[in-house]
């Protein structure tokens, strides 16, 4: 198979450990390296043409880029494909300048809200100004040729969106289609009924921040709206695609053993693990 995904991290856009958290899973993971979770990125090869994208720009951009090196060493970085202006999501680009790689007009496909915050906001404007990237813009829902047998096709979706619009991705390769979802506020919110938009994808990583509403005590989870694990899992109960579940805050119970991981996996639905990869075709 020339066309293949990789998951290079897992975890909401502070990944594991979380900056200022205290909690068991954070001490652990400050304690254990091999505890740590990278946030939520996915990479695309094709062996063939000799290149690789990455979805997502994280904070841990240099660990990531250097997993995909190792997975793919014969295809360099062909070029960044961002989803929307949350940390997590693009900050990672600040080591494209020149403080660290230097690039040479780097293609960064992104909608043209997010190419206008990133071109007209310092640091990254300078990115543009020095033709370290290369702005691209997707239009949603049309179809985004990256090779000749790799393509990428955006949805908006409903979320915060405070800098920029927010997109997801159809990735398809020459036999098989993958959903990319890390970030959306509410199913019911989204143009789409996400079933029947599942209809012939054969992978969905899609977002579960949080495993219930009241995961967090004292929070008004109508700042940060994610749709619920338990209703993400319900709502898809028995379809026939492959389901992982991605971008885990760091108080997710299905970040470790339990009953909650015990109870998504009895019902058929997988919990995303950085190098977990698939082949598109």
């Amino acid at each position: 198979m020339s066309v293949e995904a990789i998951l290079l991290g897992v975890a909401q856009d502070g990944g594991v450990p979380h900056t200022g958290c205290d909690c068991a899973r954070c001490r652990r993971a400050w304690e254990d390296p091999s505890f740590r979770q990278w946030a939520v990125c996915l990479g695309l090869v094709d062996r063939d043409r000799h290149q690789s994208w990455l979805i997502d720009a994280t904070p841990h951009f240099p660990e990531q880029l250097h997993t995909l090196r190792e997975f793919a060493p014969d295809c360099p970085l062909a070029g960044i494909l961002l989803t929307h202006a949350h940390i997590g999501h693009y900050a990672g680009l600040i080591h494209l300048g020149r403080e660290v790689m230097g690039v040479e007009e780097m293609p960064v496909y992104a909608t043209s809200r997010m190419a206008d915050f990133l071109r007209d906001n310092g640091p990254w404007s300078l990115l543009v100004t020095l033709r370290n990237i290369d702005l691209r813009i997707l239009t949603p829902e049309v179809e985004t040729a990256l090779s000749p047998d790799l393509h990428v096709t955006p949805y908006c979706v409903p979320h915060r969106d405070e800098l920029s619009d927010t997109i997801a991705f159809v990735v398809r390769g020459p036999s098989r289609q993958l959903f990319y979802c890390p970030d959306i506020d509410s199913w019911g919110r989204w143009n789409y009924d996400l079933r029947e938009f599942l209809t012939g994808i054969d992978i969905a990583l899609l977002d579960a921040t949080f495993f219930s509403a009241d995961e967090l005590p004292g929070a008004d989870m109508r700042v940060v709206p994610h749709p619920p694990v338990v209703e993400t899992v319900e709502r898809l109960a028995g379809i026939d695609c492959d389901v992982w579940l991605i971008h885990l805050n760091h108080t997710n119970p299905l970040l470790g053993p339990g009953r909650e991981r015990d109870w998504v996996e009895e019902r058929g639905f997988r919990v995303g693990a950085a190098g977990e990869r698939w082949a598109l075709g």
